[in-house]
């Protein structure tokens, strides 16, 4: 009986590939997300375990009505939860210097590709920066520094010169490619003299200052903008529970609670900042920290969301605050994938706990780490992390897709801004999870987990595909 039915999908599948060679001067894919209107056919996208297969796209699947399989995944897109807001990552300032030193045309082909929206690009649409250094720059800075014992507490040094090298020229190019394109702004300190300890490693932000620096995140903004590039959302800090990288600052949840709702909330809205307010931006395991904010009515105002990232904890924290408070958002905002990396346990990893994980748990973005670095994990700050892999890594000229590029592509290519996370099932060792787009395409992405190849069933409006994925495999299906 097994065999039977095995022969039965083999033949299936090869019925469906021949007819995808026959009809395949009759559909164009000339754009990302643009497909024949056929209702029976479904297109998917594949990475394997081993990436040597990298979002390749598959032959076409048919529906019909007869289901082949004892394992099936039934959309429903009846059933709609969370808008996304995008997928990306983070452009740090090592990433725009390694990105602005390429060859023009490499650079601005290399651009398109990440966020474009023609057939050859992955469309990313969200993009986080850092507000002063992160550690993946080649060294500490803030816009206000100023000599060590002196203060300027009406900010007359603020500066974005160091960022005008590299980083806003490479956003200024992606803003050209794509106009609407989302950016999250994370500060990793204030200028040292606000600080508790005079340093860029650790230390927290003196009372006296809450003022000043709110004026320096919104002078930050204001300032950005008016090089064209718009700050849709910022965090307050990043990693505030983390006092050791450099640059780093500490900030308890009842003094960030304070900072926003005595100085920074109403700074914003005396200057008629729309940019959001994200709270916490750190690990999964205190959701505690952003529930204490959230308590707080007086803050909770000036607050569209809580970011998470997932060193530490489960990815479940994210439904325990959205359902404590419904009315505002969670986000995905950080992973690293840490070098030199092995593609399928970071591959299965990522996939299941932040691309499927993730939104299934409300998340409205999904980012990972660093865009880019060289072959040495570099540019990055002395005391910043020395094993960070990119997404991309560039050597000169030469440019290496890392694990994390096929990781959010599998999702940026097929889901933009807007869609809907729908209803879908999850079977033991198929995780997954499924988008209906603002074009009315259905996007299921699906990780096989067994140690075996599956096939499996797509069920849609009482029509019935037959998927088949190696051990370890991760697949986008659009129809």
């Amino acid at each position: 009986m097994q065999q039977r039915k095995s022969n039965t999908i083999q033949f299936f599948l090869l019925y469906s590939c021949l007819t995808c060679t026959l009809l395949s001067s009759k559909w164009v894919n000339a754009q990302r997300n643009v497909f024949v209107q056929c209702p029976n056919k479904m297109y998917g996208w594949l990475t394997n375990a081993s990436g040597t297969v990298g979002l390749q796209q598959q032959p076409v699947i048919y529906f019909n009505s007869t289901n082949k399989t004892n394992e099936v995944i039934t959309v429903d897109s009846t059933k709609q939860y969370q808008t996304m807001d995008g997928f990306g990552f983070t452009l740090t300032g090592g990433s725009a210097v390694l990105i602005n030193q390429l060859p023009t045309s490499q650079k601005l082909a290399l651009l398109n590709e990440l966020f474009g929206n023609d057939s050859g690009s992955i469309g990313i649409n969200f993009l986080r920066i850092s507000i002063g250094a992160s550690d993946l720059n080649s060294s500490v800075f803030s816009y206000d520094d100023v000599p060590n014992g002196t203060t300027d507490t009406l900010l007359q040094h603020f500066s974005l010169a160091a960022d005008t090298v590299d980083l806003i020229p490479v956003l200024k190019a992606i803003l050209q490619i794509n106009p609407n394109i989302k950016i999250l702004g994370s500060p990793w300190s204030a200028p040292t003299w606000m600080k508790s300890n005079n340093a860029t490693v650790g230390g927290s932000l003196l009372p006296q200052y809450y003022q000043v620096y709110a004026q320096y995140l919104a002078k930050y903004i204001m300032a950005i903008q008016q090089q064209g590039i718009p700050v849709y959302a910022i965090t307050i800090q990043n990693e505030p529970l983390n006092p050791n990288n450099n640059p780093s600052m500490v900030m308890q949840a009842d003094e960030q609670a304070n900072f926003i709702q005595n100085a920074l909330g109403p700074v914003f809205k005396s200057n008629n900042i729309a940019t959001q307010i994200w709270l916490y931006d750190h690990n999964c395991d205190r959701p505690d920290y952003p529930l204490t904010i959230l308590n707080n009515p007086n803050a909770a105002q000036y607050v569209t969301g809580s970011a998470f990232h997932l060193y530490a904890g489960d990815i479940s924290a994210l439904s325990q605050v959205h359902d404590a408070f419904p009315n505002k958002h969670v986000y995905f905002t950080e992973q690293w994938v840490g070098a030199p990396g092995d593609f399928a346990s970071n591959l299965q990893w990522h996939i299941q706990n932040l691309i499927i994980g993730a939104p299934r748990n409300w998340s409205k973005t999904v980012l990972e780490w660093n865009l880019a670095a060289d072959a040495n994990y570099e540019p990055h700050t002395p005391g910043g992390c020395t094993q960070c892999l990119g997404a991309l890594t560039i050597q000169g000229n030469s440019i290496t897709r890392n694990v994390a590029y096929y990781i959010i592509a599998h999702a940026s290519k097929f889901v933009p801004y807007g869609s809907y996370r729908i209803a879908s099932n999850m079977i033991n060792n198929l995780p997954n999870v499924a988008f209906l787009t603002p074009q009315g395409k259905k996007v299921l992405i699906v990780f096989n987990s067994n140690n075996t190849t599956q096939a499996f069933g797509i069920q849609f409006n009482n029509q019935y595909a037959v998927a088949v994925l190696t051990a370890g495999s991760v697949a986008t299906y659009v129809w």
